[in-house]
């Protein structure tokens, strides 16, 4: 994520957190800091994981006052341990105290979903298959959480509604069947997209093939049923399986052969990473 990205896409979110965590004004901080001190605050990883987020934990406190200075000494993508140093921040004590929280809960989820994903994606090493992440995010937190999945060694699905199509059991439901949904879906997107579509039994795998379905996503079907789902497509499609995808279920689906396999729980079920600041104290 560089500083285009964070300052056209980022910011206004970060903000946004910040306003939630201090609508007037930080009244613990205030009582005990009556004007401005410099001072300096560690970071320190509590658990062992995947670092994600450092340039959006910096970007809080900068936001707050742009003379803070952050120094890290690892980078996204690292693994960290338990009790490391992962760098330290200068500035303002008063916004050292009152961007703690914020900057805290950005780092901690963003390296949790990088250390879950980095656990799953590792699962399917030495295959040919691909690690997707969907969009079951937590609202306004998409462009973070995405961020994360990539750090861990996934690979992004289509970021938003506009991005791509997918036709999925309601989409299938509204224009009648698969053929006339990929149909419809033909007609009307650009013929620069993907038509993908989700399908639910080895019938509509045949439909979806006849019907010209760029992609053709397995959704929640047994790996016996994937397996001939993948020898009736034959090629003549790139293939997808979904369905409650997590680290304790994903090795059943190893050897199907699909060239994705998507999982929600990358970004809905990954767990924080512990991270703390500690050791607070002014400075000449």
């Amino acid at each position: 994520m560089n500083k285009i990205t964070m300052t056209l896409q980022s910011d206004h979110l970060i903000l946004e957190a910040l306003k939630e965590d201090i609508s007037s004004e930080d009244v613990s901080t205030n009582a005990v800091m009556k004007e401005a001190v410099r001072g300096e605050v560690e970071l320190i990883c509590k658990q062992d994981g995947i670092v994600a987020g450092l340039d959006v934990y910096r970007r809080v406190f900068e936001l707050l006052d742009e003379k803070t200075e952050a120094e890290f000494y690892c980078k996204d993508g690292d693994e960290v341990k338990a009790g490391q140093l992962m760098g330290k921040v200068t500035g303002d004590i008063r916004v050292l105290l009152s961007g703690e929280r914020v900057a805290l809960n950005y780092l901690q989820r963003m390296s949790g979903i990088a250390t879950y994903t980095h656990s799953v994606a590792e699962l399917l090493k030495g295959t040919r298959t691909k690690l997707l992440d969907t969009r079951k995010t937590t609202p306004n937190m998409r462009i973070f959480e995405k961020y994360a999945v990539r750090v861990g060694g996934g690979y992004n699905h289509r970021y938003n509604l506009s991005d791509g199509v997918l036709l999925k059991d309601n989409h299938i439901g509204a224009a009648g069947s698969v053929t006339k949904a990929i149909k419809m879906a033909k007609d009307y997107a650009p013929f620069v997209r993907k038509i993908e579509i989700e399908v639910e039994n080895l019938d509509m795998v045949r439909e979806a093939v006849e019907a010209g379905a760029d992609i053709i996503m397995l959704d929640n079907m047994s790996p016996e049923e994937m397996r001939e789902a993948v020898e009736i497509i034959g090629g003549r499609a790139e293939t997808e399986c979904s369905g409650n995808v997590t680290k304790e279920n994903i090795s059943r689906l190893t050897e199907i052969g699909v060239d994705y396999i998507s999982s929600g729980a990358l970004t809905h079920s990954a767990p924080i990473l512990d991270i703390s600041m500690k050791n607070l104290h002014a400075i000449e």
